[in-house]
This record gives C-alpha cells, sequence and structure tokens, in this order.
C-alpha cells in the first residue's frame, strides 16, 4: 500500500512558502502522493493553485486534489486547469472531485446546491470531451492545452451517497473513501459493482484518507484543527479525532487496518503545519 501526504494549505495562516517546502521534502521521501483538500468559505489556499506550485519544485511525487469541490467551479474552466496542472507535471495529476456539502461553500461560489449532482454529470463530461481534444459544441471550439495523460488526467471520485457511488462506478478511474477503513471498503464495493455494471475492465484505484500529527503537542494540534475545520459538523469532528493517530504505534496500526481491507493508497493529512511532520511521518513508514 502507498502513502501519501497532504500539503498543510488548508491549515489557517499557513504561509505560501510553507506548502514549497513541504512539496520539496515530501519528493524526497518515502510518499506516493502530495495533495490539497477544497474549501471555498475557510482560510486555506485554492487546491489547484497549491498543486500547481507544487508540481513546480517536484519530480516524483504525485499531485491529487483530495476532494475538489467541482459543482462551485465551470465545468470548461476546471477542465482546462487540470489539463494545466497534468501537462505541467509531466501527467503526474490525479483529480479527485466530489459534490460538496456545505451550503455557504454553494452560496459564496453562486452555485445551486440543489442542482450539484446534475451538474457534477455534465461537468464530467464536458472535461472528458475537452480531455480528448474535442470541441465542446454549441459553437463552442476545443479547449486546451492538451493533458500529458491521454485522454485526460486520472479521475478519482469520492463519495457517501447512491447515487454517487453509482456515478463513481461509471466515470472515475478510482475511488477515494471517507471514514474509517470498514466504512470505505463499504462504499469502494458500491462503487466497484457500479464499475462492473458499467462492463468496465479490471478495479477502480481505491484511496482513503485520515488525519494525523506526530510529536510533543500532537493530540492537541489534532483536537484543535479539526474542531475548527469541521465546526459546522461537531460530532463528525468528535469521531475524526478519535480516529486520528497522534503516535507511531497508532500510525502503523492504522496503515495495517487500511491495508487489510485492500486500500491502494492511503492519504494522511496533516493537522500540524510544521516542516518537522514529513519527517516524523518518514521515520514511522521507514521502518
Amino acid at each position: 500500500m502507498r502513502v501519501g501526504i497532504g500539503l498543510p494549505a488548508t491549515i489557517p495562516g499557513v504561509a505560501g512558502d510553507m506548502i514549497v517546502k513541504w512539496a520539496v521534502k515530501a519528493d524526497a521521501g518515502p510518499y506516493s502522493s502530495v495533495a490539497a483538500l477544497d474549501r471555498l468559505v475557510y482560510s486555506n489556499f485554492e487546491p489547484m493553485v497549491a498543486l500547481a506550485a507544487a508540481a513546480a519544485v517536484t519530480r516524483r511525487v504525485r499531485l491529487m486534489t483530495s476532494i475538489l469541490l467541482a459543482p462551485l467551479r465551470s465545468g470548461a474552466l476546471l477542465a482546462k486547469q487540470a489539463a494545466s496542472v497534468d501537462a505541467i507535471s509531466g501527467g503526474r495529476l490525479s483529480l479527485g472531485l466530489g459534490l460538496g456539502g456545505r451550503p455557504d461553500d454553494f452560496t459564496a461560489g453562486e452555485a445551486d446546491m440543489g442542482s450539484r449532482g446534475r451538474r457534477f454529470e455534465e461537468q464530467l463530461a464536458t472535461m472528458k470531451r475537452a480531455w480528448s481534444g474535442e470541441a465542446l459544441g454549441g459553437g463552442v471550439g476545443e479547449v486546451g492545452p492538451p493533458p500529458a495523460r491521454a485522454g485526460g488526467p486520472e479521475l478519482l471520485i469520492g463519495a457517501v451517497a447512491p447515487a454517487a457511488l453509482e456515478r463513481a462506478g461509471r466515470w472515475a478511474d478510482g475511488f477515494i473513501g471517507v471514514g474509517g477503513p470498514k466504512a470505505a471498503r463499504g462504499s469502494y464495493d458500491a462503487a466497484l459493482d457500479s464499475w462492473n455494471r458499467a462492463g468496465r475492465e479490471g478495479a477502480p484505484r481505491f484511496v482513503a484518507a485520515a488525519y494525523f500529527a506526530l510529536g510533543a503537542d500532537a493530540e492537541g494540534s489534532i483536537e484543535r484543527y479539526i474542531k475548527d475545520y469541521y465546526s459546522f459538523m461537531p460530532q463528525y469532528a468528535g469521531a475524526i479525532i478519535s480516529g486520528a493517530p497522534s503516535s507511531a504505534g497508532q500510525v502503523r496500526d492504522l496503515l495495517s487496518a487500511h491495508e487489510d481491507v485492500g486500500v491502494d493508497e492511503l492519504l494522511l493529512w496533516p493537522c500540524d503545519p510544521g516542516l518537522e511532520q514529513v519527517d516524523r511521518l518518514a521515520e514511522v513508514l521507514e521502518k
């Protein structure tokens, strides 16, 4: 099982150069990916911009959004942004997408939350056409640049609801699970069923994610950040806090649990923006 690390781009107060330093250090370490989260109404860096910065200073790691809230954006513009990052990075983008569930994000983004599922389907079709070099239709021509990967960057979908899981099986190259290992596996199985019913070959890639912090104030860092980021869902925040590892042993247990349910790649999101977190986690992974 591969292990990726989240960039601290969603932790309030982080300086821009820290994102670059994290990416450089992760690229030199045991990590498979660096990743960026998405929110609109929060003090975070926009994920595609953060990954473009990471693309410029890395050569090996993949660049992942996990997840980007697609319905807040134009489908054609998102296709262009994704193709640009993919081309700049030499084909290293994994575009993780989802619907989003915060009403304030949709209000700020001037998007209709009630129709986000239908809009997402339309965006997926638009992006696939753009990445294949087709005209978008209706008098609109080709949208470039061409991505480095034929047909577009790797597309991952994060989902929980049945309709969204169905969509992941039909459209995506992989699935991003949420919750603990067992919950993520249950959702993945539903996406896999959709994949098989669509007559697709092989199986979707299985990605999961969890939060972590290591060091003297690890538990405090986890509690402070999660309570702030998930302030709109306090009950959910409590479950995340209780499941986030704060010691080397807990990290190893978490890795083992995800490996047992068949996860291909686990993303570990930092709750502490200190650059030493990259080294501390690497030490656990390398033992």
